[in-house]
Protein backbone atom coordinates (compact mmCIF):
# COMPACT_ATOMS: atom_id res chain seq x y z
CA UNK A 1 0.00 0.00 0.00
CA UNK A 2 1.16 3.37 -0.91
CA UNK A 3 2.56 5.88 1.58
CA UNK A 4 1.53 9.35 1.80
CA UNK A 5 4.51 11.69 0.52
CA UNK A 6 3.73 14.26 2.81
CA UNK A 7 3.54 16.97 -0.51
CA UNK A 8 0.89 18.39 -2.00
CA UNK A 9 0.17 21.83 -3.73
CA UNK A 10 -0.12 24.80 -1.21
CA UNK A 11 -3.48 27.17 -1.63
CA UNK A 12 -1.23 30.13 -0.69
CA UNK A 13 2.60 30.07 -1.92
CA UNK A 14 4.85 32.43 -1.42
CA UNK A 15 2.75 33.24 1.64
CA UNK A 16 5.04 33.40 5.04
CA UNK A 17 4.42 34.18 8.77
CA UNK A 18 2.31 36.99 9.49
CA UNK A 19 4.34 40.22 10.29
CA UNK A 20 2.78 40.84 13.32
CA UNK A 21 3.47 37.21 14.65
CA UNK A 22 7.04 37.65 13.83
CA UNK A 23 7.74 40.99 15.82
CA UNK A 24 5.11 39.63 18.65
CA UNK A 25 7.06 36.63 19.15
CA UNK A 26 10.78 38.64 18.98
CA UNK A 27 9.57 41.58 21.34
CA UNK A 28 8.80 38.57 23.97
CA UNK A 29 11.94 37.02 23.14
CA UNK A 30 14.13 40.21 23.85
CA UNK A 31 11.73 41.44 26.34
CA UNK A 32 11.01 44.56 24.35
CA UNK A 33 8.13 47.24 25.01
CA UNK A 34 5.29 45.77 22.23
CA UNK A 35 3.95 48.77 19.93
CA UNK A 36 3.58 45.94 17.28
CA UNK A 37 0.68 44.27 17.19
CA UNK A 38 -2.81 46.25 17.80
CA UNK A 39 -4.09 45.86 20.12
CA UNK A 40 -4.46 47.98 24.05
CA UNK A 41 -2.36 47.03 27.18
CA UNK A 42 -4.97 48.76 29.54
CA UNK A 43 -8.43 47.17 30.82
CA UNK A 44 -11.98 47.07 29.43
CA UNK A 45 -14.59 49.07 30.78
CA UNK A 46 -15.94 47.15 34.40
CA UNK A 47 -19.24 48.01 33.42
CA UNK A 48 -19.70 46.44 30.22
CA UNK A 49 -17.21 43.13 31.94
CA UNK A 50 -20.02 43.11 34.65
CA UNK A 51 -22.45 42.90 31.94
CA UNK A 52 -20.68 40.39 30.34
CA UNK A 53 -20.91 38.09 33.59
CA UNK A 54 -24.35 39.24 34.47
CA UNK A 55 -25.76 37.10 31.29
CA UNK A 56 -23.79 34.61 31.79
CA UNK A 57 -24.93 33.77 35.37
CA UNK A 58 -28.50 34.68 33.89
CA UNK A 59 -27.78 31.51 31.23
CA UNK A 60 -27.51 32.90 28.08
CA UNK A 61 -24.47 30.85 27.28
CA UNK A 62 -25.79 28.51 24.70
CA UNK A 63 -25.80 29.21 20.52
CA UNK A 64 -27.04 32.52 19.22
CA UNK A 65 -29.13 32.38 16.48
CA UNK A 66 -27.02 32.32 13.52
CA UNK A 67 -27.43 35.98 12.03
CA UNK A 68 -26.72 37.56 16.04
CA UNK A 69 -29.03 38.09 18.85
CA UNK A 70 -31.95 40.55 17.68
CA UNK A 71 -31.30 43.02 20.36
CA UNK A 72 -27.78 43.55 19.27
CA UNK A 73 -28.81 44.17 15.69
CA UNK A 74 -31.69 46.69 16.72
CA UNK A 75 -28.96 48.94 18.74
CA UNK A 76 -25.92 48.17 15.77
CA UNK A 77 -29.33 49.95 13.92
CA UNK A 78 -30.34 52.48 15.92
CA UNK A 79 -26.36 53.57 16.28
CA UNK A 80 -25.77 53.75 12.20
CA UNK A 81 -29.27 55.43 11.65
CA UNK A 82 -28.24 57.82 14.03
CA UNK A 83 -24.40 58.16 13.65
CA UNK A 84 -24.53 58.00 9.14
CA UNK A 85 -28.45 58.50 8.49
CA UNK A 86 -28.47 54.90 6.93
CA UNK A 87 -31.74 52.77 8.06
CA UNK A 88 -30.97 49.09 7.58
CA UNK A 89 -33.31 46.30 8.76
CA UNK A 90 -32.11 44.47 12.15
CA UNK A 91 -33.33 41.32 10.83
CA UNK A 92 -32.66 40.90 6.91
CA UNK A 93 -29.46 43.70 6.65
CA UNK A 94 -27.35 43.32 10.01
CA UNK A 95 -25.43 40.53 10.71
CA UNK A 96 -23.12 39.49 13.63
CA UNK A 97 -19.58 37.96 13.04
CA UNK A 98 -16.49 36.29 15.57
CA UNK A 99 -14.66 39.40 14.39
CA UNK A 100 -14.06 41.21 11.52
CA UNK A 101 -11.23 39.00 9.78
CA UNK A 102 -13.94 36.67 9.86
CA UNK A 103 -16.20 38.87 8.40
CA UNK A 104 -13.99 40.04 5.84
CA UNK A 105 -13.57 36.23 4.97
CA UNK A 106 -16.93 35.21 4.49
CA UNK A 107 -17.88 38.15 2.37
CA UNK A 108 -15.15 37.98 -0.31
CA UNK A 109 -15.82 34.09 -0.33
CA UNK A 110 -19.86 34.71 -0.83
CA UNK A 111 -18.11 37.06 -3.55
CA UNK A 112 -15.69 36.07 -5.49
CA UNK A 113 -15.60 33.52 -7.99
CA UNK A 114 -13.04 32.14 -10.07
CA UNK A 115 -11.03 34.72 -13.02
CA UNK A 116 -12.65 37.25 -10.70
CA UNK A 117 -10.31 40.58 -9.90
CA UNK A 118 -10.71 42.56 -6.27
CA UNK A 119 -9.10 45.83 -6.47
CA UNK A 120 -7.05 46.54 -3.07
CA UNK A 121 -5.31 49.31 -2.32
CA UNK A 122 -2.04 48.99 -0.69
CA UNK A 123 -0.82 49.53 1.77
CA UNK A 124 -3.57 46.96 2.69
CA UNK A 125 -4.35 45.03 5.85
CA UNK A 126 -2.81 41.48 5.45
CA UNK A 127 -5.85 39.30 4.87
CA UNK A 128 -7.86 41.28 2.39
CA UNK A 129 -5.19 39.58 -1.07
CA UNK A 130 -4.52 35.94 0.44
CA UNK A 131 -8.69 35.42 1.06
CA UNK A 132 -9.63 36.70 -2.63
CA UNK A 133 -6.54 33.90 -3.87
CA UNK A 134 -7.94 31.22 -1.68
CA UNK A 135 -11.84 31.84 -3.85
CA UNK A 136 -9.62 31.14 -7.09
CA UNK A 137 -9.63 35.24 -7.45
CA UNK A 138 -7.19 37.99 -8.63
CA UNK A 139 -5.85 40.95 -6.53
CA UNK A 140 -4.89 43.81 -8.19
CA UNK A 141 -2.52 46.15 -6.48
CA UNK A 142 -2.94 49.98 -6.51
CA UNK A 143 -0.99 51.72 -4.33
CA UNK A 144 -1.76 54.72 -2.72
CA UNK A 145 0.30 57.54 -2.68
CA UNK A 146 3.18 58.98 -0.44
CA UNK A 147 3.74 61.00 1.73
CA UNK A 148 -0.27 60.90 3.40
CA UNK A 149 -1.13 57.44 1.59
CA UNK A 150 -3.79 58.98 -0.03
CA UNK A 151 -5.85 57.27 -3.22
CA UNK A 152 -5.47 57.94 -6.99
CA UNK A 153 -8.25 57.64 -8.76
CA UNK A 154 -7.04 57.77 -11.95
CA UNK A 155 -4.99 54.74 -10.78
CA UNK A 156 -8.17 53.17 -9.87
CA UNK A 157 -9.84 53.31 -13.04
CA UNK A 158 -6.83 52.22 -15.20
CA UNK A 159 -7.46 48.65 -13.48
CA UNK A 160 -11.15 48.35 -13.88
CA UNK A 161 -12.22 46.15 -16.50
CA UNK A 162 -14.75 43.21 -17.23
CA UNK A 163 -13.40 41.29 -14.80
CA UNK A 164 -13.60 43.60 -11.83
CA UNK A 165 -15.64 41.77 -8.95
CA UNK A 166 -14.85 43.87 -6.32
CA UNK A 167 -12.92 47.00 -4.31
CA UNK A 168 -11.85 46.58 -1.30
CA UNK A 169 -11.78 50.10 0.80
CA UNK A 170 -10.28 51.05 4.17
CA UNK A 171 -10.79 53.91 6.49
CA UNK A 172 -9.33 54.80 9.09
CA UNK A 173 -6.87 52.63 6.97
CA UNK A 174 -4.59 50.13 8.54
CA UNK A 175 -1.61 50.40 8.64
CA UNK A 176 -1.05 54.03 8.33
CA UNK A 177 -3.57 55.59 9.68
CA UNK A 178 -4.65 57.54 6.77
CA UNK A 179 -8.53 58.46 5.88
CA UNK A 180 -10.96 58.63 3.08
CA UNK A 181 -12.56 62.17 1.91
CA UNK A 182 -15.85 62.91 1.61
CA UNK A 183 -14.80 63.79 -1.90
CA UNK A 184 -12.92 60.30 -2.04
CA UNK A 185 -16.55 58.07 -1.83
CA UNK A 186 -18.09 60.34 -4.43
CA UNK A 187 -15.36 59.37 -6.52
CA UNK A 188 -15.81 56.37 -5.47
CA UNK A 189 -19.14 56.03 -6.30
CA UNK A 190 -18.97 57.64 -9.89
CA UNK A 191 -16.39 55.17 -10.69
CA UNK A 192 -18.73 52.32 -9.83
CA UNK A 193 -21.97 53.87 -11.63
CA UNK A 194 -23.92 51.46 -13.68
CA UNK A 195 -21.01 48.43 -12.96
CA UNK A 196 -22.22 44.95 -10.82
CA UNK A 197 -18.89 45.92 -8.79
CA UNK A 198 -19.20 45.19 -4.94
CA UNK A 199 -17.73 47.05 -2.66
CA UNK A 200 -15.97 45.60 0.79
CA UNK A 201 -15.61 48.65 3.38
CA UNK A 202 -13.57 48.12 6.15
CA UNK A 203 -14.42 50.33 8.84
CA UNK A 204 -13.02 48.82 12.23
CA UNK A 205 -11.91 51.79 13.60
CA UNK A 206 -14.63 53.67 12.55
CA UNK A 207 -15.13 55.48 16.04
CA UNK A 208 -11.39 56.14 16.41
CA UNK A 209 -10.96 59.49 13.96
CA UNK A 210 -9.27 62.64 15.29
CA UNK A 211 -8.87 66.25 14.52
CA UNK A 212 -12.89 66.90 14.41
CA UNK A 213 -12.89 64.92 11.30
CA UNK A 214 -15.99 63.03 10.20
CA UNK A 215 -15.72 59.33 9.81
CA UNK A 216 -17.27 59.14 5.82
CA UNK A 217 -18.49 55.76 5.79
CA UNK A 218 -20.14 54.06 2.45
CA UNK A 219 -23.51 54.07 4.76
CA UNK A 220 -23.55 58.10 4.34
CA UNK A 221 -23.74 57.43 0.26
CA UNK A 222 -27.02 55.77 -1.19
CA UNK A 223 -25.09 55.12 -4.38
CA UNK A 224 -22.80 53.25 -2.29
CA UNK A 225 -24.81 51.57 0.43
CA UNK A 226 -27.13 49.60 -2.52
CA UNK A 227 -23.35 47.73 -3.46
CA UNK A 228 -21.76 47.48 -0.04
CA UNK A 229 -20.87 45.58 2.89
CA UNK A 230 -19.28 47.27 6.04
CA UNK A 231 -17.60 46.14 8.68
CA UNK A 232 -17.36 47.11 11.98
CA UNK A 233 -15.66 45.47 15.26
CA UNK A 234 -16.53 45.93 18.60
CA UNK A 235 -12.88 44.37 19.88
CA UNK A 236 -11.46 47.74 18.41
CA UNK A 237 -14.21 50.17 19.98
CA UNK A 238 -14.47 48.25 23.30
CA UNK A 239 -10.71 47.37 23.89
CA UNK A 240 -11.71 43.95 23.65
CA UNK A 241 -9.75 42.50 20.42
CA UNK A 242 -9.52 38.64 22.32
CA UNK A 243 -13.35 39.01 22.17
CA UNK A 244 -13.75 38.59 18.42
CA UNK A 245 -16.76 40.34 17.87
CA UNK A 246 -17.38 42.52 14.53
CA UNK A 247 -20.98 42.56 12.64
CA UNK A 248 -21.29 43.61 9.00
CA UNK A 249 -23.79 45.81 6.89
CA UNK A 250 -25.46 44.84 4.01
CA UNK A 251 -28.43 45.10 1.66
CA UNK A 252 -30.50 42.59 1.65
CA UNK A 253 -29.79 40.53 -1.47
CA UNK A 254 -26.10 41.13 -0.73
CA UNK A 255 -26.76 39.83 3.41
CA UNK A 256 -28.25 36.54 1.93
CA UNK A 257 -24.78 35.64 -0.17
CA UNK A 258 -23.07 36.73 2.83
CA UNK A 259 -25.04 34.15 5.25
CA UNK A 260 -24.90 31.13 2.76
CA UNK A 261 -20.90 31.38 3.97
CA UNK A 262 -20.94 32.55 7.63
CA UNK A 263 -22.96 29.58 8.59
CA UNK A 264 -20.71 27.41 7.63
CA UNK A 265 -17.78 29.48 8.60
CA UNK A 266 -19.10 30.08 12.36
CA UNK A 267 -22.49 29.88 12.30
CA UNK A 268 -23.38 31.84 16.08
CA UNK A 269 -20.95 34.17 17.64
CA UNK A 270 -20.47 34.48 21.65
CA UNK A 271 -23.71 34.85 23.44
CA UNK A 272 -23.26 36.63 26.69
CA UNK A 273 -20.94 38.64 24.87
CA UNK A 274 -23.53 40.17 22.28
CA UNK A 275 -26.18 40.39 25.50
CA UNK A 276 -23.48 42.42 27.27
CA UNK A 277 -22.80 44.88 24.44
CA UNK A 278 -26.58 45.04 23.39
CA UNK A 279 -27.21 47.03 26.34
CA UNK A 280 -23.89 48.63 25.89
CA UNK A 281 -24.54 50.26 23.49
CA UNK A 282 -27.82 51.85 24.82
CA UNK A 283 -25.39 54.77 26.36
CA UNK A 284 -23.78 56.29 23.75
CA UNK A 285 -21.35 57.64 25.67
CA UNK A 286 -19.39 54.49 25.68
CA UNK A 287 -18.67 54.95 22.45
CA UNK A 288 -18.67 58.61 21.53
CA UNK A 289 -16.01 59.58 23.64
CA UNK A 290 -12.91 57.07 21.83
CA UNK A 291 -12.40 59.83 19.51
CA UNK A 292 -10.88 62.16 21.93
CA UNK A 293 -9.80 59.29 24.13
CA UNK A 294 -7.61 57.91 21.49
CA UNK A 295 -6.74 61.49 20.09
CA UNK A 296 -5.72 62.60 23.77
CA UNK A 297 -3.05 58.88 23.10
CA UNK A 298 -1.28 60.13 20.04
CA UNK A 299 -0.94 63.84 20.82
CA UNK A 300 0.85 62.15 23.86
CA UNK A 301 2.54 59.96 22.03
CA UNK A 302 4.05 62.62 19.83
CA UNK A 303 4.91 65.21 22.18
CA UNK A 304 6.81 62.70 23.47
CA UNK A 305 9.15 62.10 20.84
CA UNK A 306 9.49 65.89 19.87
CA UNK A 307 13.23 65.76 19.36
CA UNK A 308 13.69 62.40 17.85
CA UNK A 309 14.96 61.86 14.35
CA UNK A 310 11.75 60.29 13.08
CA UNK A 311 9.71 62.18 10.67
CA UNK A 312 6.05 61.69 11.75
CA UNK A 313 3.77 60.61 8.81
CA UNK A 314 0.32 62.34 9.89
CA UNK A 315 -2.35 59.95 11.70
CA UNK A 316 -5.89 60.93 11.19
CA UNK A 317 -7.90 57.80 12.59
CA UNK A 318 -7.10 54.35 14.14
CA UNK A 319 -4.30 53.91 17.10
CA UNK A 320 -1.23 53.51 14.76
CA UNK A 321 1.70 56.27 14.22
CA UNK A 322 3.41 55.97 11.15
CA UNK A 323 7.11 57.14 11.79
CA UNK A 324 9.40 57.80 8.91
CA UNK A 325 13.18 56.71 9.70
CA UNK A 326 15.34 58.40 6.39
CA UNK A 327 17.09 60.35 8.70
CA UNK A 328 18.28 57.28 10.95
CA UNK A 329 19.20 54.42 8.28
CA UNK A 330 19.54 53.08 5.37
CA UNK A 331 18.34 49.84 6.49
CA UNK A 332 15.37 48.09 4.82
CA UNK A 333 11.95 48.47 6.88
CA UNK A 334 12.04 45.17 8.35
CA UNK A 335 15.58 44.69 9.51
CA UNK A 336 15.49 48.41 10.94
CA UNK A 337 12.87 47.21 12.64
CA UNK A 338 13.70 43.89 14.22
CA UNK A 339 17.19 46.12 15.64
CA UNK A 340 15.12 48.25 17.20
CA UNK A 341 13.14 45.31 19.29
CA UNK A 342 16.57 43.65 19.58
CA UNK A 343 18.98 46.53 20.55
CA UNK A 344 16.92 49.01 21.61
CA UNK A 345 13.85 46.96 23.25
CA UNK A 346 10.89 48.50 21.23
CA UNK A 347 8.98 46.36 18.66
CA UNK A 348 7.23 48.26 15.68
CA UNK A 349 5.76 46.37 12.69
CA UNK A 350 7.34 47.61 9.26
CA UNK A 351 5.19 48.68 6.39
CA UNK A 352 6.94 47.00 3.68
CA UNK A 353 4.92 43.86 4.35
CA UNK A 354 1.79 45.37 4.04
CA UNK A 355 2.76 45.28 0.33
CA UNK A 356 2.47 42.33 -2.83
CA UNK A 357 6.27 43.30 -3.47
CA UNK A 358 7.94 44.85 -0.59
CA UNK A 359 8.62 48.56 -0.74
CA UNK A 360 10.71 49.87 1.32
CA UNK A 361 9.45 53.66 2.60
CA UNK A 362 11.68 53.24 5.41
CA UNK A 363 8.13 53.91 7.25
CA UNK A 364 7.59 51.80 10.49
CA UNK A 365 3.99 51.60 12.13
CA UNK A 366 3.96 52.08 16.08
CA UNK A 367 0.46 51.38 18.24
CA UNK A 368 -0.25 54.17 20.64
CA UNK A 369 -3.49 51.90 22.01
CA UNK A 370 -1.15 51.60 25.46
CA UNK A 371 -1.60 53.28 28.68
CA UNK A 372 0.65 56.53 29.56
CA UNK A 373 3.69 54.69 30.97
CA UNK A 374 4.15 52.54 28.71
CA UNK A 375 4.04 55.52 25.66
CA UNK A 376 6.39 57.42 28.37
CA UNK A 377 8.43 54.40 28.01
CA UNK A 378 8.77 53.81 24.66
CA UNK A 379 8.99 57.43 23.56
CA UNK A 380 12.27 57.74 25.99
CA UNK A 381 13.82 55.35 23.53
CA UNK A 382 12.75 56.22 20.72
CA UNK A 383 14.35 60.31 20.94
CA UNK A 384 17.50 58.63 21.87
CA UNK A 385 17.76 56.97 18.93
Amino acid sequence: MPHFSGTFATKLPGTDTSIFAIMSALSHEHNAINLSQGFPDFDVSDKLIALVQEQMHKGLNQYAPMPGILLLREQIALKTEKLYGAVYHPEKEINITAGATQALFSIITAIIHEGDEAIILEPAYDSYAPTVKLCGGIPVHVPLELPDYHVNWELVKKVINQKTRMIVINTPHNPTGSILSDDDLKALAKLTKNTDIIILSDEVYEHLIFDNIRHESACRYPELVERSFVVSSFGKTFHATGWKMGYVLAPENLMKEFRKVHQFTVFACNTPVQYAIAEYLKDEANYLHLNQFYQDKRDLFLKLIQGSRFEIVPCRGTYFQVLNYNRISDEKEIDFAKRLTIEHKIASIPISPFYQKAINNKNLRFCFAKKDETLMKAAEILVKI
